[in-house]
């Protein structure tokens, strides 16, 4: 797709069924980084006391509540309006690309077709999210390593200024750098590195992203992509060169025994 992230125009479709509603700021503040939401809209059967937590949320973001009635016990009624739906929004050319919001693998189908299409498709959803529909996705981001969920999970504790007041906030820790993690780096900067093994960091991301969707560096504890890989010193080096811009570097790396 030819246009910046930023300018693309995105339809969230949120399956209230299958995503918890105390991080819907976090998840909006999330999408909001990948362009702009033009179409914000809910499903769930609002008759029933589970979906309560949602409706005191979707004023303040502008969400539209979809009402889905469940006519059969055990069956998530959501799944088929929000997939008849997408398509509706698919053909109308309004959009740019889908940001699908839930921990249900019965929308894999759903994100393949889309993407069939030439949509960029973001996924959210929660950890146990399954792997089909991770894949499926252009790009995945757990719940849990957003900003706000990860307060609720903390355990409450005394704050006293002379020795917490200085001590950095607790991440969530969704995964661990782990043998899978490395190699996927180090396959990455073999492929792209120069001839001298050295490769641009935004190449670097990107490329990892392609091959595995729900990676992102908040998992692993880090805030960004470089203090992640400066964190595996023993095996990359890392580069900071100059660029144009004034206090603007560009970030290179590459594996210690190029």
């Amino acid at each position: 797709m030819s246009q910046d992230t930023q300018e693309l125009k995105l339809a969230v479709l949120i399956d209230a069924d299958n995503v918890p509603y105390s991080n819907v700021k976090g998840m909006m503040e999330e999408i909001a980084k990948y362009g702009t939401p033009t179409t914000k809209r809910i499903y769930a059967d609002w008759t029933k006391p589970n979906a309560g937590g949602w409706k005191s949320v979707l004023l303040e973001h502008a969400i539209t509540p979809i009402q889905q009635y469940s006519y059969t016990v055990g069956k998530n009624s959501s799944d088929s309006a929000m997939i008849i739906d997408a398509m509706d929004l698919l053909y109308s050319d309004k959009v740019d690309g889908f940001c699908i919001v839930s921990s249900d693998s019965d929308f894999t189908r759903l994100a393949i077709r889309l993407r069939e299409s030439g949509m960029k498709v973001i996924g959210i959803g929660e950890k146990k999210t399954p792997n089909s529909f991770i894949v499926a996705c252009d790009r995945f981001i757990y719940i849990e390593v957003l900003d706000g969920a990860i307060k609720k999970k903390l355990p409450k504790r005394t704050i006293t200024p002379a020795t917490d007041s200085k001590k950095p906030v607790e991440k969530e820790v969704v995964n661990k750098i782990d043998n899978q993690t490395i190699e996927l780096i180090e396959d990455t900067l073999e492929a792209i590195g120069d001839e001298d093994g050295w490769a641009f960091l935004g190449d670097v991301g990107n490329l990892i992203v392609k091959k595995k969707p729900e990676f992102d560096p908040r998992n692993y504890g880090f805030s960004k992509l470089t203090p992640m890989l400066k964190s595996l010193s023993d095996i990359l080096e890392i580069d900071e060169r100059e660029s144009d811009k004034k206090g603007i570097k560009h970030v290179f790396v590459r594996l210690r025994y190029s």
